[in-house]
């Protein structure tokens, strides 16, 4: 476990020439984590990876949360809490007042001081309305890790206008995320008309024979525009944490 005595130590070595500054950043990478018996908090991922520590919340206590949120908040990293539902978020928020909550997204978030959105402009967009509640959770993510952000919603393949009207918009984006439920065509549409990667998210939108999200998820692999990654059924999480990665690296 990385103390503040043994950074302490290491900056020393760095200042007196014994150990060179590139070897502490690689050693920083790899640690620390902080042990709660139930939970290893990994402190140090966006530092490892480009990406803080996500919470997944279904399943988890709200005295697990607690602690949880609190180490993270401690290390000033940010903090992301997806599905999270209101009753749980209420006790967390009474300790931590700064704790923000999207209700539509389900997600519970506090960014980490002096964070600037920064790198390209990711665009989030969605064939239907009903599709709105993923795409939040890509758009608070998008902002929580600091990426610039764009929304285009309700721009489904049924009024293809709709999404033509903006084509400025779209030009100016250096990573598209798409979600869409029923058919999941958009995303082949979106991708067809940018130069930009287009990540696409299927939603469990949709009738019956559209199997909870199955039937969008199997059009959105089967695409025959080169240039589109597919993440998984409702995951607006993981589209964004892709796209921002994708941002900053260009």
């Amino acid at each position: 476990m990385l103390t503040e005595r043994r950074l302490r130590r290491w900056i020393r070595a760095v200042q007196d020439g014994k150990r060179r500054p590139g070897s502490l950043v690689e050693e920083l990478r790899r640690l620390p984590f902080e042990p709660l018996g139930f939970a290893r908090v990994d402190t140090h991922r966006r530092l490892r990876r480009g990406l803080p520590e996500a919470v997944f919340c279904e399943g988890k206590t709200p005295q697990q949360l607690r602690q949880i949120v609190r180490r993270l908040a401690r290390a000033q990293e940010a903090v992301l809490l997806t599905r999270l539902e209101p009753s749980v978020f209420e006790p967390l928020r009474r300790e931590m007042p700064s704790l923000r909550y999207h209700a539509l997204a389900r997600l519970g978030y506090l960014r980490p001081p002096r964070l600037r959105a920064r790198g390209g402009l990711c665009l989030v967009v969605t064939g239907g309305t009903s599709d709105v509640p993923v795409a939040e959770e890509a758009a608070i993510t998008l902002e929580v890790l600091g990426s610039r952000l764009g929304r285009l919603y309700d721009v489904g393949v049924a009024g293809i206008h709709r999404l033509l009207g903006e084509w400025p918009l779209l030009q100016r984006a250096r990573a598209i995320i798409v979600v869409a439920g029923m058919e999941g065509a958009l995303a082949s549409v979106v991708a067809g008309l940018v130069r930009r990667p287009v990540i696409a998210v299927p939603t469990s939108v949709g009738y019956g024979a559209h199997f909870q999200g199955i039937a969008s998820l199997l059009t959105m692999l089967n695409t025959c525009v080169p240039g589109v990654g597919v993440v998984n059924i409702d995951n607006g999480f993981g589209a964004a944490c892709l796209a921002h990665l994708i941002v900053q690296a260009a």
